[in-house]
């Protein structure tokens, strides 16, 4: 059951329910599970010339072509090596009022987490100068603090039209 709260601050409505949590250096980070179709471990990337680094490539996912994106990339982490843990998770975003699919590398999976009210938290200030626009919230649980993201807003405007206009050549690319 999905619950819904009014965030007064800002007046936007915030979804309660079941996110999937997962590791990014040494932080737990979590998405909204009705955002992620399914979880896979690291396979072949093709890369794609001319965008930006941390959009890896596109893998074939079942005959069809999917864009790649590492987060720690993304958030200007250091890049390491994929390892056995490393996982893709592919997700199911909006782009320009059309469903594509997008897979996200990410260190490691960890669980399956159902986010109270109590242990809910508004993403705090960190002054006029740092967008934290993709942060959901915060999930405070068993003593430590999760970072909720809002993945369509972790991308920005030009990657979401570079993801579009792989997802709309997909048939033309082969992997």
């Amino acid at each position: 059951m999905t619950e819904t709260i009014n965030n007064v601050k800002d007046s936007k409505i915030v979804k309660k329910n079941k996110y999937i949590t997962f590791f990014l250096d040494n932080e737990e980070y979590a998405v909204v599970i009705e955002k992620v179709r399914e979880i896979i471990g690291i396979m072949d990337i093709t890369p794609i010339p001319n965008i930006p680094a941390y959009i890896k490539g596109v893998l074939n996912l079942r005959g069809k072509v999917i864009p790649v994106i590492d987060l720690r990339l993304k958030f200007g982490m250091e890049s390491i090596e994929y390892g056995d843990r490393t996982s893709i998770i592919v997700m199911e975003i909006d782009i320009n009022d059309r469903r594509s699919s997008i897979g996200t590398v990410v260190d490691m999976v960890s669980e399956v987490l159902q986010i109270s009210d109590e242990d809910y938290e508004e993403t705090p200030s960190f002054g006029v100068n740092v967008n934290t626009n993709f942060i959901q919230g915060m999930a405070k649980v068993k003593g430590k603090v999760k970072i909720l993201l809002d993945i369509e807003k972790v991308l920005t405007a030009d990657d979401l039209g570079v993801i579009s206009n792989i997802d709309t050549a997909d048939e033309s690319i082969t992997v």
